[in-house]
């Protein structure tokens, strides 16, 4: 059997992949209302006939993740490794910049105020005053970014994944989630592998590209309004070059060296803006509506998860962020694979299904819930902003109405380039994974991707912000065929768990750190 370190590259799924982001660049610039009616389609179709799906996936994956986690098979080490690669702090940080880049600024000040003015659907009869909304709003966020979001990232994919990678020798490639059902077959010039690999590449690719478009509009925006810098198209270029940049550096040189450090760098910067508002902000109001909140959450936790009622509402937001979350799915799992390895069972599905959703829920209690305090005391001086410039209004309403602000707003800009730049870097380090099948691929082949999303994101600027919600909302269509891709684990990791455990009762050893390095170095 080839060993982990020689596979090749996949020039097949480089060009198909390629290729399609180039196509949806293309036709966007030719007739963009084309493309936004081709999107918008196929994204209410998918979003009809497959979000009861999605919800109960991630539900399944959340419990069956958490049962295997107190089960006796808890305890068992993953990756062939008998000591973690990284250390705790950094192993958490590179997990939390995955999710939270994609809205830990500009979604965390934003939502709870959209479900504050408008009270979601399943308790929009209670007739609450305006005090009693807040928990509603509040809790309604951390479900969509709470649990369930979490655990379809990086739990009994990621366990099928390293046991297939590590334990068995076969390429790190999403078609690996189909190991246990086809075997060695799946990698040998598998239609069914390739396409695996393709829709999860383009589904990512889209869900990064997004955010870095997104990016540019909401710092061109923050700009302006901070140092009166013109909010125009060579600002928000700018903007997307110098995250590329960064992003760039980081991914070449390596996971353990930029992305670990730009990771851990945002978890600070991210700790420091939280101590701050907290101290000079409504204090005992955040600590106060985080735990009602919680409790909220976790007392309607069925209801508000599998909650079927309002088709419309639920594509703008549940069944949207399920969707999308699900086209990260097989590549984050990919990322998670590599920087896991030593880590128990327990240990990865608790960071990623607990220790992370309870991280962001507190974040986006802190920001978005002096919003609602402000909001509260001072009635449309969040929800005004929020309803005439968007989510990078928001943030910098809510700067605005306590001290420090000028300086905690520039805070929070910095924080939103370093978190993106976490995502681009780490998604072109798992793309490159893919193409090349293998935890240490070429550096040509990461920076390429870097390079290639900053691009593409460029013109998609280019064309207008239209441009950049299609593309944003082809990583819901791709969902649909990752969704299945995701369906086999739920039965197939527990089946793994007790496969390794009865190996390593007969297994020699496992590879140390040291062995590993000098196996990378060969």
């Amino acid at each position: 059997m080839n060993t982990i370190m020689n596979w090749k590259t996949d020039w097949t799924t480089f060009a198909v992949s390629g290729g399609f982001l180039f196509l949806f660049v293309i036709f966007s610039l030719v007739d963009i209302d084309m493309v936004e009616g081709w999107v918008t389609e196929s994204f209410n179709w998918s979003v009809t006939f497959f979000g009861a799906y999605w919800q109960l996936l991630l539900l399944g994956n959340f419990v069956i993740g958490i049962i295997l986690a107190f089960s006796r098979y808890g305890n068992m080490r993953l990756g062939k490794m008998e000591k973690p690669e990284n250390g705790y702090f950094r192993w958490i940080s590179m997990i939390l910049c995955m999710l939270l880049a994609s809205g830990g600024v500009f979604w965390a000040a934003s939502e709870p105020i959209y479900h504050f003015v408008t009270t979601p659907p399943l308790f929009a009869n209670n007739e609450m005053t305006p005090q009693e909304a807040v928990i509603p709003a509040l809790s309604q966020s951390f479900v969509h970014w709470g649990f369930l979001a979490w655990a379809c990232l990086g739990t009994l994919t990621t366990i099928v994944l390293m046991y297939a990678h590590y334990h068995k020798g076969y390429p790190l490639k999403p078609r690996a989630i189909l190991y246990p059902i086809f075997g060695e077959k799946i990698f040998n010039k598998s239609i069914i592998g390739s396409t695996a690999d393709i829709v999860s590449i383009i589904a990512v690719a889209a869900g990064t590209m997004g955010p870095i478009g997104f990016l540019g509009l909401q710092i061109g925006y923050g700009l302006h309004f901070l140092f009166d810098i013109p909010n125009t198209l060579p600002t928000n270029i700018i903007v997307v070059g110098a995250l590329i940049l960064i992003a760039a550096i980081s991914v070449a040189s390596g996971v353990d060296k930029g992305i670990q450090f730009l990771s851990r760098l945002n978890v600070i910067f991210v700790v420091l803006l939280t101590a701050i508002i907290l101290i000079i902000g409504p204090t005992m109001f955040l600590i106060d509506s985080f735990i009602s909140a919680q409790a909220f959450q976790l007392q309607h936790f069925f209801e508000m998860n599998l909650y079927r009622g309002n088709q419309a509402w639920l594509g703008y937001w549940t069944v949207f962020f399920w969707g999308w979350f699900l086209g990260y799915a097989p590549m984050l799992a990919v990322f998670i694979s590599k920087i896991s390895r030593g880590r128990t069972i327990r240990e990865l599905i608790v960071a990623v299904s607990i220790i992370a959703p309870l991280v962001s829920n507190f974040w986006f209690a802190v920001v978005g819930g002096t919003g609602l305090s402000h909001e509260l005391t001072n009635p449309g001086s969040i929800s005004t902003p929020l309803d005439e410039g968007g989510m990078p209004a928001t943030v910098m309403a809510i700067m605005d109405q306590i001290p420090m602000g000028l300086w905690l707003a520039v805070g929070f800009l910095i924080v939103s380039i370093v978190f993106v730049s976490t995502t681009v870097d780490s998604i072109s380090y798992t793309v490159a994974v893919t193409l090349q099948g293998t935890d240490y691929p070429q550096k040509w082949v990461r920076v390429f991707w870097v390079v290639l999303f900053g691009i593409l994101s460029a013109v998609l600027l280019t064309i207008g912000e239209g441009s950049i919600q299609a593309l944003q909302n082809v990583i819901v269509v791709t969902a649909v065929p990752v969704s299945i891709l995701l369906l086999p684990p739920l039965w197939s990791a527990p089946k793994i768990v007790k496969q390794m455990a009865a190996e390593q009762h007969t297994a020699p050893s496992v590879e140390s750190k040291k062995e590993v390095k000098v196996k990378a170095a060969k």
